[in-house]
Protein backbone atom coordinates (compact mmCIF):
# COMPACT_ATOMS: atom_id res chain seq x y z
CA UNK A 1 0.00 0.00 0.00
CA UNK A 2 0.92 3.24 -0.89
CA UNK A 3 2.01 5.44 2.70
CA UNK A 4 0.69 8.60 1.09
CA UNK A 5 -2.54 7.39 0.16
CA UNK A 6 -5.12 8.44 2.18
CA UNK A 7 -7.33 6.15 3.49
CA UNK A 8 -10.80 7.44 2.57
CA UNK A 9 -9.94 6.15 -1.08
CA UNK A 10 -8.38 7.54 -4.06
CA UNK A 11 -11.96 7.39 -5.59
CA UNK A 12 -12.81 10.57 -4.25
CA UNK A 13 -13.04 13.50 -6.23
CA UNK A 14 -10.12 15.83 -5.63
CA UNK A 15 -10.18 19.44 -7.24
CA UNK A 16 -7.75 21.34 -8.57
CA UNK A 17 -7.24 24.93 -9.22
CA UNK A 18 -4.48 26.23 -11.66
CA UNK A 19 -3.21 29.38 -12.15
CA UNK A 20 0.53 30.41 -13.62
CA UNK A 21 3.18 32.40 -11.78
CA UNK A 22 2.57 36.36 -11.98
CA UNK A 23 4.64 38.77 -14.84
CA UNK A 24 8.58 38.24 -14.67
CA UNK A 25 11.00 41.13 -16.07
CA UNK A 26 10.74 38.47 -18.98
CA UNK A 27 7.51 38.41 -19.57
CA UNK A 28 7.36 41.94 -19.78
CA UNK A 29 10.76 41.67 -22.81
CA UNK A 30 8.75 38.98 -24.74
CA UNK A 31 11.46 36.72 -23.43
CA UNK A 32 11.46 32.92 -23.65
CA UNK A 33 11.92 31.72 -19.90
CA UNK A 34 11.41 27.60 -20.15
CA UNK A 35 13.71 26.08 -17.67
CA UNK A 36 15.61 29.38 -16.80
CA UNK A 37 14.46 31.90 -14.29
CA UNK A 38 13.87 35.78 -14.17
CA UNK A 39 12.22 37.72 -11.10
CA UNK A 40 8.73 38.63 -11.15
CA UNK A 41 8.46 42.54 -11.62
CA UNK A 42 7.00 44.93 -9.41
CA UNK A 43 3.65 44.32 -11.31
CA UNK A 44 3.86 40.62 -11.10
CA UNK A 45 4.28 40.71 -7.03
CA UNK A 46 1.24 42.87 -7.15
CA UNK A 47 -0.35 40.84 -9.17
CA UNK A 48 0.29 37.60 -6.87
CA UNK A 49 -0.57 39.19 -3.64
CA UNK A 50 -4.42 40.57 -5.39
CA UNK A 51 -4.55 37.06 -6.15
CA UNK A 52 -3.87 36.04 -2.86
CA UNK A 53 -6.94 38.17 -1.79
CA UNK A 54 -9.06 36.70 -4.52
CA UNK A 55 -8.16 32.91 -4.01
CA UNK A 56 -9.19 33.31 -0.41
CA UNK A 57 -12.95 33.49 -1.00
CA UNK A 58 -12.30 29.49 -2.38
CA UNK A 59 -11.70 27.06 0.02
CA UNK A 60 -8.67 25.24 -0.45
CA UNK A 61 -6.84 22.50 1.75
CA UNK A 62 -2.94 23.08 0.27
CA UNK A 63 -1.19 24.75 -2.48
CA UNK A 64 0.99 22.99 -4.80
CA UNK A 65 3.46 24.17 -6.85
CA UNK A 66 6.68 23.89 -9.70
CA UNK A 67 10.47 24.41 -8.33
CA UNK A 68 11.37 27.18 -10.30
CA UNK A 69 12.06 31.11 -8.58
CA UNK A 70 9.10 32.74 -10.56
CA UNK A 71 6.43 30.59 -9.09
CA UNK A 72 7.92 29.78 -5.70
CA UNK A 73 7.98 33.68 -5.34
CA UNK A 74 4.09 33.74 -6.81
CA UNK A 75 3.58 30.95 -4.46
CA UNK A 76 4.75 32.76 -1.29
CA UNK A 77 2.56 35.78 -1.78
CA UNK A 78 -0.15 34.05 -2.27
CA UNK A 79 -0.34 32.09 0.55
CA UNK A 80 0.43 35.24 2.91
CA UNK A 81 -3.47 35.28 2.24
CA UNK A 82 -4.18 31.70 2.60
CA UNK A 83 -1.74 30.38 5.14
CA UNK A 84 -1.59 26.75 3.50
CA UNK A 85 0.91 23.97 3.72
CA UNK A 86 3.06 24.42 0.66
CA UNK A 87 4.33 21.00 -1.73
CA UNK A 88 6.93 21.38 -4.57
CA UNK A 89 7.09 19.00 -7.81
CA UNK A 90 9.49 19.11 -10.30
CA UNK A 91 7.07 17.68 -12.71
CA UNK A 92 5.40 20.94 -12.58
CA UNK A 93 7.81 22.61 -14.40
CA UNK A 94 7.74 24.55 -17.51
CA UNK A 95 8.53 23.08 -20.57
CA UNK A 96 12.28 22.83 -21.15
CA UNK A 97 12.50 25.21 -24.37
CA UNK A 98 16.79 24.27 -25.25
CA UNK A 99 18.38 26.70 -27.48
CA UNK A 100 15.18 28.90 -27.91
CA UNK A 101 15.41 29.90 -24.08
CA UNK A 102 16.21 33.13 -23.62
CA UNK A 103 15.08 34.57 -26.93
CA UNK A 104 12.42 37.49 -27.47
CA UNK A 105 9.48 36.35 -29.12
CA UNK A 106 9.98 38.89 -32.10
CA UNK A 107 13.91 37.79 -32.69
CA UNK A 108 12.83 34.23 -32.87
CA UNK A 109 10.14 35.08 -35.59
CA UNK A 110 12.24 37.16 -37.63
CA UNK A 111 15.54 34.94 -37.20
CA UNK A 112 14.43 31.44 -37.32
CA UNK A 113 10.84 31.72 -39.39
CA UNK A 114 10.66 28.59 -40.93
CA UNK A 115 11.99 26.86 -37.97
CA UNK A 116 8.79 28.50 -35.95
CA UNK A 117 6.56 27.36 -38.73
CA UNK A 118 7.32 23.54 -39.00
CA UNK A 119 7.39 23.21 -34.83
CA UNK A 120 3.95 24.89 -35.07
CA UNK A 121 2.32 22.42 -37.30
CA UNK A 122 3.31 19.49 -35.85
CA UNK A 123 1.35 20.40 -32.62
CA UNK A 124 1.77 18.38 -29.64
CA UNK A 125 4.73 17.22 -31.13
CA UNK A 126 6.03 20.74 -31.20
CA UNK A 127 9.87 20.50 -29.38
CA UNK A 128 12.10 23.51 -29.87
CA UNK A 129 15.74 22.58 -30.82
CA UNK A 130 17.67 20.99 -27.90
CA UNK A 131 14.29 21.07 -26.09
CA UNK A 132 11.18 19.22 -24.57
CA UNK A 133 8.10 17.94 -26.52
CA UNK A 134 4.79 19.41 -25.60
CA UNK A 135 3.59 15.30 -24.79
CA UNK A 136 6.56 15.28 -22.64
CA UNK A 137 5.10 18.12 -20.66
CA UNK A 138 1.53 16.73 -20.53
CA UNK A 139 3.19 13.44 -19.40
CA UNK A 140 4.72 14.29 -16.84
CA UNK A 141 2.03 17.22 -15.02
CA UNK A 142 -0.52 15.00 -15.33
CA UNK A 143 1.20 12.59 -13.37
CA UNK A 144 1.84 14.97 -10.87
CA UNK A 145 -1.68 15.87 -10.36
CA UNK A 146 -2.45 12.53 -10.20
CA UNK A 147 -0.35 11.89 -7.40
CA UNK A 148 -1.59 14.81 -5.73
CA UNK A 149 -4.66 13.31 -6.02
CA UNK A 150 -3.64 9.82 -4.78
CA UNK A 151 -1.99 11.36 -1.74
CA UNK A 152 -4.11 13.73 -0.52
CA UNK A 153 -8.22 12.51 -2.28
CA UNK A 154 -10.80 14.38 -2.22
CA UNK A 155 -9.21 17.96 -1.11
CA UNK A 156 -9.10 20.89 -2.84
CA UNK A 157 -5.58 21.50 -4.39
CA UNK A 158 -4.51 25.06 -5.14
CA UNK A 159 -1.64 24.29 -8.35
CA UNK A 160 0.65 27.46 -8.93
CA UNK A 161 2.74 26.49 -12.23
CA UNK A 162 3.28 27.74 -15.41
CA UNK A 163 1.35 28.71 -18.41
CA UNK A 164 2.78 25.75 -20.81
CA UNK A 165 2.09 23.25 -18.35
CA UNK A 166 -1.55 24.86 -18.29
CA UNK A 167 -1.81 24.97 -22.00
CA UNK A 168 -0.99 21.08 -21.93
CA UNK A 169 -3.51 20.14 -19.64
CA UNK A 170 -6.47 22.04 -20.56
CA UNK A 171 -5.49 21.59 -24.32
CA UNK A 172 -5.44 17.07 -23.56
CA UNK A 173 -8.42 17.33 -21.05
CA UNK A 174 -10.21 19.27 -24.34
CA UNK A 175 -8.76 17.15 -27.28
CA UNK A 176 -7.25 19.84 -29.00
CA UNK A 177 -4.58 19.06 -31.74
CA UNK A 178 -2.66 22.31 -30.32
CA UNK A 179 -2.36 23.43 -33.91
CA UNK A 180 -2.56 27.51 -34.36
CA UNK A 181 -5.67 27.27 -36.32
CA UNK A 182 -7.60 26.12 -33.50
CA UNK A 183 -9.89 28.78 -31.61
CA UNK A 184 -8.34 29.98 -28.46
CA UNK A 185 -9.21 28.02 -25.17
CA UNK A 186 -8.02 30.16 -22.83
CA UNK A 187 -8.97 33.59 -22.06
CA UNK A 188 -6.73 36.46 -22.38
CA UNK A 189 -5.28 37.40 -19.37
CA UNK A 190 -4.77 35.36 -15.80
CA UNK A 191 -7.45 32.88 -15.17
CA UNK A 192 -8.03 30.23 -12.52
CA UNK A 193 -8.51 26.70 -14.31
CA UNK A 194 -10.53 24.06 -12.65
CA UNK A 195 -9.65 20.14 -13.03
CA UNK A 196 -11.54 17.23 -11.32
CA UNK A 197 -9.08 14.15 -10.41
CA UNK A 198 -11.45 10.80 -9.90
CA UNK A 199 -10.49 6.78 -10.02
CA UNK A 200 -7.13 8.03 -11.35
CA UNK A 201 -8.29 10.08 -14.49
CA UNK A 202 -8.33 13.70 -14.58
CA UNK A 203 -11.33 15.84 -16.24
CA UNK A 204 -11.79 19.19 -17.62
CA UNK A 205 -13.89 21.10 -14.52
CA UNK A 206 -14.25 24.37 -15.98
CA UNK A 207 -11.29 26.36 -17.99
CA UNK A 208 -11.73 30.38 -17.09
CA UNK A 209 -13.58 29.63 -13.79
CA UNK A 210 -12.23 32.75 -12.47
CA UNK A 211 -10.94 35.92 -14.17
CA UNK A 212 -7.75 36.94 -11.61
CA UNK A 213 -6.37 40.49 -11.55
CA UNK A 214 -4.63 42.26 -13.97
CA UNK A 215 -4.11 45.84 -14.44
Amino acid sequence: MNPDRNNTGADRTTRFGLIRHGQTIWNAEKRIQGRDDSPLSALGREMARCWGEQLATRSWNRIVMSDLGRVQATGQLVNASLQLQIHIDVRLREQDWGDWTGWSLPDLFARQPQAVKEQEGLGWGFRPPGGESRTEVLDRSTEALLAAHNRWPGEKILVVCHEGVIKCLLYALSNRAFLPTEPRLIRRGYQLHLLDACNDLLLLAEPNALQLWTP
